[in-house]
């Protein structure tokens, strides 16, 4: 160690050979575990004795309960070196496994990750990909040899294409710093591992204020379309929404913010892209996000506009029961706070899978416009009314509406908390928060559950 590297900047695994180095140290007041490779072009293949490095980093931020990031740009595995770089990025591999949910976990892709290196990236918490990144488990020539396709490397694995097209990273940056940078903002929402709570903010903005600029973004027209992260930016403190994967599965929003200084996570259906319908990729994301928030003790804020899962056979066939039910097992797992807003719409298996009250949710809150049914009235009279008249569909319609659309009849059944003007929304949001500031549940005790992948 040198005489200018503090107690709290400490080498890890030195000695090993390699464009490779590990070491504990500082990223704005937070200690972490970070693992970098050289920036060298052509990047390195990765051997035995560099994948040691990589999972010491790993196992150093189990061990000290501090957050892991790995810094990559690596050619895949070393074929001159045959099995033994093979058994090493499988035992980073478990390293990583072994950190999820126990400390967050983060990438900065900045060159290539290729086979091994590129299904790590799946295995941590958020990936940051470079301009100069790309990534895919089997590469052009592979591509080539298999099927015969002509493909380059950044058309089948560039930073931009898996960020719009996969969802793998969060974000995409300029450089290895711009992703340094992200992390550290990314730390202000979370803890160093699962056992403590979020820091708090210091906030200025008044948890009582007003918000009607919340409820005057819905148009008049139930199916009108308006951006719900300006609904969320209402709710919650000034300047504290960080949105998450923006460019991938854009019709269901997920974000950090505070309220009141406290960090949570904010899943919404956004009714500008499909209508704000539940497809594969939207139950995906969030799933994934709601899986993390719950790993990491932020209370999670949901707010609910969707018509229902999104029709078609080619859905059903890729196996959207299968992934919508990721979304149904998050919440139903999950035991921090969990607050919902219904905005407008929340109809069929979305109003479940939303997290309803039947879900275990804790505080649900609808706005007086809300409709919560089966389906909408439209929808009902063409199945119930189908041999009807225009005049009697048009009567069958009302009626619907005015008996069960309304979110009173809800209410009324306790699987509605509160009917409240929107005004009053972040006001009701950190009294709930407030109240369920010491929930604790205790799970029953198992090896775990079988996740729907």
């Amino acid at each position: 160690m040198s005489g200018s590297m503090s107690l709290d900047e400490l080498n890890v695994a030195t000695g090993l050979p390699g464009p490779i180095s590990a070491r504990v140290k500082v990223l704005d007041d937070r200690r972490v575990s970070w693992v970098e490779f050289d920036a060298v072009d052509p990047a390195a293949p990765l051997t035995q004795a560099m994948t040691q490095t990589w999972e010491r980093a790993a196992v150093t931020a189990l061990e000290e309960r501090i957050p892991f990031v790995m810094v990559i740009n690596s050619a895949g595995a070393d074929i001159g070196e045959g099995i033994a770089a093979l058994d090493g990025w499988g035992r980073v591999a478990r390293a990583l496994t072994r950190c999820s949910g126990q400390v967050p976990t983060f990438a900065i892709v900045d060159g290539p990750a290729v086979s091994g290196p590129a299904l790590l990236l799946g295995l941590v918490d958020f990936t940051i990909m470079t301009d100069a990144a790309y990534a895919f488990v089997n590469g052009p020539i592979m591509v080539r040899q298999i099927t015969g396709i002509d493909i380059s490397k950044d058309e089948l694995g560039s930073a931009a294409s898996l960020e719009k097209h996969a969802g793998l990273p969060i974000a995409v940056v300029p450089d290895r710093a711009a992703g340094a940078d992200l992390i550290e903002q990314l730390l202000t929402y979370l803890p160093s591992h699962a056992d403590v709570d979020p820091p708090r903010w210091p906030s200025t903005d008044p948890i009582d204020r007003p918000c009607p600029e919340a409820g005057e973004l819905i148009p008049e027209s139930s199916t009108g379309s308006y951006d719900v992260r300006q609904v969320a930016e209402a709710i919650v403190d000034d300047d504290s929404l960080l949105e998450l994967r923006g460019r991938w599965a854009g019709n269901v929003v997920t974000a950090f913010a505070t309220v009141g200084g406290q960090p949570v996570g904010i899943v919404a259906n956004q009714p500008m892209n499909l209508a704000g319908t539940l497809d594969i990729p939207a139950s995906q994301k969030a799933a994934r996000f709601v899986a993390f928030c719950d790993a990491f003790n932020l209370p999670l804020i949901t707010l609910v506009d969707t018509p229902g899962f999104y029709p078609g056979k080619d859905l059903e066939w890729r196996g959207m029961i299968r992934h919508g039910a990721q979304l149904v097992y998050a919440y139903g797992r999950a035991t921090v706070p969990r607050i919902c807003v219904i905005l407008r719409k929340s109809y069929g298996g979305a109003f479940i899978v939303m997290d309803s009250k039947t879900m275990g949710n804790d505080v649900c809150l609808a706005w007086p416009w809300a409709e919560l049914a089966v389906m909408g009235a439209g929808q009902a009279a063409a199945i119930l009314q189908r041999r009807a008249t225009e005049e009697e569909r048009a009567a069958f319609v009302e009626d619907y509406t005015e008996r069960l659309l309304n979110p009173y009849v809800a209410a009324e059944r306790g699987y509605v908390d509160a009917v409240i003007d929107p005004a009053d929304t972040r006001r009701e949001i950190a009294g709930a928060l407030e109240m369920l500031a010491d929930k604790r549940e205790r799970l029953p005790r198992r090896k775990h559950g079988n996740t729907p992948f």
